[in-house]
């Protein structure tokens, strides 16, 4: 059961005179009047009492009277806490009548519950740390965290490489009418030789068959001496025909245009490899970059897994980035309700012993939010006690020059906000 204040009284504490204060047990009970009334003095008052000397008032006494400073805090655990004197001298007293001192206090109450302004004044990253202090996943989500910032900056150098690339490949021409390899100039010039060496055999078959031939002439008119040889010489012949039949000499005009602009082809078969290398580099890349991509995520995922299955104090709490968020909002970007909202959940949670929490300056809420900001604090059996410059219906207690002058309900003198009502 959560320890709650059940009434508290203070006298020639800074600006308060003498209040008298019963706080609703559950929801928001506030501390209204002008300013410069006592309204701060009456924290600071309950602030001294319950967290100690160390956060005792520089000048506690009230400026011209002659009596000390004297506090009285009543606990729904029975314990009276109790100061008074010059000093401020510390009793604290059990239902028993047993005395303890401020060490048991300290087991109960939490700094941030008397010190909310320590809480909202700290960093994004510390009010995060906080939040996962309390639900046990610090070590987790920074490790999560570190993970995701290096995939992410081994992504941004492959994305850079990957860019460069593409853009070097888009910027190489291409050839479409080059080969696809290098051309060899030895392949060539024995191409080259093959064809001449072919076209001297032919030109020696034709030599041969014209020798034939004449010879053949002269047979015929010696051919009635001859007749013999004119048959071996006519076999000869038509063998010689036959050789030479479908005889087709080959062209190397275009063997010597290549060899002469061999280097030019082979530039652009070059620049083409070249750029098809690039493209598949830019591709190898990309698919790296797509690819840490999917890693980053999946690490996203599993730190949002992570914290939704953490018994956060607010539903919508998370950590993104090491910064704490509420709806997807980091901290600077919140309502100030929105703040002292999620700051007041945080700090519940750090000692759930600790029922009450105390606020300063409410008037940054509206009326309407300051009833949803009082239900939500009945619902979550938490006792708020804040102070807002306003002498409206809404003030449970109003301070005018260091005293209490009024009260919105008989009962206890407060008011606290339940659904339907206000």
């Amino acid at each position: 059961m959560s320890v709650k204040i059940t009434q508290f009284e203070a006298e020639n504490v800074k600006r308060v005179r003498a209040v008298e204060l019963a706080p609703a047990e559950n929801g928001l009970t506030v501390i209204g009047g002008r300013n410069n009334q006592g309204k701060t003095s009456c924290l600071d008052a309950i602030v001294w009492a319950l967290g100690g000397d160390r956060l005792k008032p520089s000048v506690a006494r009230r400026d011209g009277s002659a009596l000390p400073p004297r506090l009285r805090v009543r606990l729904s655990n029975g314990i009276v806490v109790e100061r008074s004197g010059v000093n401020g001298t510390l009793k604290v007293t059990d239902e028993e009548g047993r005395r303890a001192g401020q060490r048991l206090l300290d087991s109960f109450v939490e700094s941030f519950a008397l010190n909310m302004p320590r809480f909202l004044e700290a960093t994004g990253k510390e009010k995060a740390a906080t939040l996962l202090r309390i639900i046990g996943l610090e070590q987790e989500v920074d490790a999560l965290e570190r993970q995701e910032r290096d995939l992410y900056q081994s992504r941004l150098a492959i994305g850079r490489i990957a860019d460069q690339k593409g853009k070097y490949a888009a910027g190489l021409p291409e050839y479409q009418d080059a080969p696809a390899e290098p051309v060899s100039a030895s392949e060539l010039i024995a191409r080259q030789q093959d064809i001449l060496a072919r076209n001297a055999e032919n030109r020696r078959l034709r030599e041969n068959r014209d020798g034939l031939m004449r010879e053949l002439a002269e047979i015929e008119r010696q051919m009635d001496e001859l007749s013999q040889k004119h048959l071996f010489t006519k076999q000869a012949l038509d063998r010689a025909v036959e050789a030479t039949e479908g005889l087709e000499d080959q062209s190397t005009a275009q063997i010597e245009e290549d060899i002469r602009n061999i280097e030019e082809i082979n530039q652009r078969v070059r620049v083409n490899q070249e750029k098809e290398r690039a493209e598949d580099e830019a591709r190898e890349y990309k698919a790296q970059y797509e690819g840490l991509t999917d890693q980053i995520e999946a690490v996203r995922q599993k730190k949002i897994e992570l914290l939704n299955g953490a018994p956060l104090p607010l539903p919508e709490l998370s950590v993104s980035d090491g910064e704490l968020t509420y709806q997807g909002k980091p901290w600077d970007c919140m309502s100030g309700s929105d703040q002292l909202k999620v700051a007041t959940a945080i700090v519940r949670t750090l000692k759930p012993e600790c029922g009450f929490v105390l606020v300063d300056k409410l008037e940054q809420m509206d009326l309407d939010t300051m009833r949803d900001f009082g239900q939500w604090a009945e619902a979550e059996g938490l006792q708020i006690i804040a102070t807002r410059v306003s002498t409206g219906d809404e003030c449970s207690i109003i301070i005018e020059d260091g005293y209490a002058v009024s009260a919105q309900k008989e009962a206890n003198q407060t008011t606290t906000w339940k659904a339907g009502e206000f």
